[in-house]
């Protein structure tokens, strides 16, 4: 039977989230909202709209979200034609693919933004598929991210790992009933990730890379 590796891509593939820590808090300001940027930090890897909630309050003006939405897309779209993949990322994808592993990517990104991060990685001929945030109804950590993943490389929630770098991911791939493996590179600490479902954990994907013989990838 097949096995698929599922990845997270910001902040796990690509090193992105303090891109996105400074984008938001940007649009934030713009908007007239002073947040520390740590706050921002803790809630990178959810979607927009649960993303602003979780940093303004279940309270806020709702009627701002499309605005600060828009503007943090406008401000993170600078940086499309420079968005620097960690150390390896792409030969750990290839390096899987060629194990005989299904890779799926999957993220909140879609459109540009997917297609910037793809160029980043340079690894498109051992990618299966792409599960994006166009294809799903809640984001992470719903576990629905992870299991259209699963559904789009044909294989059971038992075959697969799940790789990503926050509590989000963890708990979405926990929920989804997959083994998950998380990174460091996010920037967030091993114990939160550790409590949030991680079965294994790693600095980096070239730390993750060699190491791949012991991890749950193998």
């Amino acid at each position: 039977m097949e096995r698929a590796a599922v990845f997270d891509v910001d902040g796990t593939l690509v090193d992105t989230n303090h891109l996105h820590v400074v984008t938001w808090w940007e649009a934030f300001r713009q908007a007239g909202h002073h947040v520390p940027m740590h706050a921002v930090h803790r809630a990178i890897g959810l979607g927009s709209t649960d993303l602003i909630a979780h940093v303004l309050g279940e309270d806020r003006d709702g009627d701002q979200d499309s605005a600060l939405s828009a503007a943090h897309k406008a401000l993170y779209g600078q940086y499309f034609d420079r968005l620097p993949a960690f150390a390896d990322a792409g030969a750990l994808l290839r390096r899987l693919h060629g194990d005989g592993r299904r890779v799926v990517l999957a993220t909140s990104a879609s459109g540009a933004e997917l297609s910037a991060l793809r160029r980043a990685l340079d690894a498109d001929e051992a990618i299966t598929a792409t599960a994006s945030a166009d294809d799903v109804e809640e984001g992470k950590p719903a576990p629905e991210p992870v299991e259209h993943a699963l559904e789009l490389a044909g294989v059971p929630a038992e075959r697969a790992v799940f790789v990503g770098d926050t509590v989000w991911d963890m708990r979405a791939g926990r929920r989804a009933g997959v083994r998950c493996v998380a990174l460091l590179c996010g920037g967030i600490a091993r114990a939160d990730l550790e409590e949030a479902g991680a079965q294994a954990v790693y600095a980096d994907p070239a730390a993750l890379l060699t190491g791949l013989e012991d991890s749950p990838l193998a």
